[in-house]
């Protein structure tokens, strides 16, 4: 295991200290959602410390970084969200979001066992966090629904939560959901279960998202060495390790290189 407004009428202005009467000046449009504004104050004010600390001019290019990330945050609006037509302060994204701002991440796996015994151990999503590393927890609600809560950067104060929906659920060969309204991350996938003869069953897994901070997000994930694609194939690889040999792969008491080149067991 991957929103949109129009502007409010504009304000009445107060006379200056001359009392010379302005312009009505518009109220900027609030085009950002509530999670990411968090993200981007704690972001803006990690650089601005960081560029402020390191001085010059790369230092103070950082700073003003930091310091439009602050505003972003604080105001809620994001000039080039307004220049995009985007707004991530809707409580839910449409199909559209996904195709023009979402990250679209797309793996397959072939694993040696028959797609009754995967699709079971998939339906069960509270199994997931045991084989998708970004998982903290998933919580079933009902038939359909579920809670689920992953791990992310502690700029993002460390975890992101959201309440997910199936919508297409085909024993023995697919499972689709989609999240409700009101998620930190808005995201939709598929897992669709192929049986390909005596090779096992390919394991096609399809995820959308629209990260926290749009683009921006997925920039700032991979500032975190995280990589949504490389990260799912790890989750499949795993997934073929627990179904095929039912143990979860683990470096913990192996031996561990060292600059000399002597091995260590913790």
């Amino acid at each position: 295991m991957m929103t949109l407004m129009t502007s409010p009428p504009a304000s009445q202005a107060t006379p200056d200290v001359f009392s010379q009467p302005s312009p009505p000046a518009a109220q900027e449009q609030v085009n950002v959602g509530g999670g990411e504004r968090t993200i981007s104050v704690a972001a803006g004010s990690i650089l601005a410390l960081l560029g402020l600390g390191r001085g010059g001019m790369p230092g103070l290019l950082i700073a003003a970084v930091g310091g439009g990330l602050i505003y972003r945050g604080a105001s809620g609006h994001c000039p080039l969200y307004k220049a995009l037509d985007m707004d991530t302060a809707r409580d839910e994204a449409t199909p559209e979001d996904y195709f023009t701002h979402g990250i679209h991440v797309e793996q397959s796996y072939l694993i040696n066992k028959s797609p009754q015994e995967l699709y079971g151990q998939w339906r069960n999503f509270e199994n997931l966090p045991k084989i998708m590393t970004h998982l903290e927890s998933v919580s079933v609600i009902d038939e359909k629904r579920s809670h689920w809560v992953a791990k992310a950067p502690s700029i993002a104060g460390g975890k992101v939560e959201w309440d997910a929906e199936i919508i297409n659920d085909e024993p023995n060969a697919l499972i689709a959901w989609r999240s409700l309204s009101g998620a930190d991350v808005d995201n939709a996938g598929s897992v669709r279960f192929v049986d390909r003869g005596d090779r096992g069953t390919e394991v096609h897994v399809i995820i959308d998202y629209i990260p926290p901070a749009g683009r921006l997000g997925k920039w700032v994930a991979r500032l975190f060495g995280e990589e949504p694609q490389q990260q799912i194939k790890e989750d499949l690889r795993t997934f073929k390790r627990v179904m095929e040999t039912g143990e979860v792969p683990t470096i913990e008491g192996q031996p561990r290189g060292t600059c000399g080149g002597n091995g260590k067991r913790e």
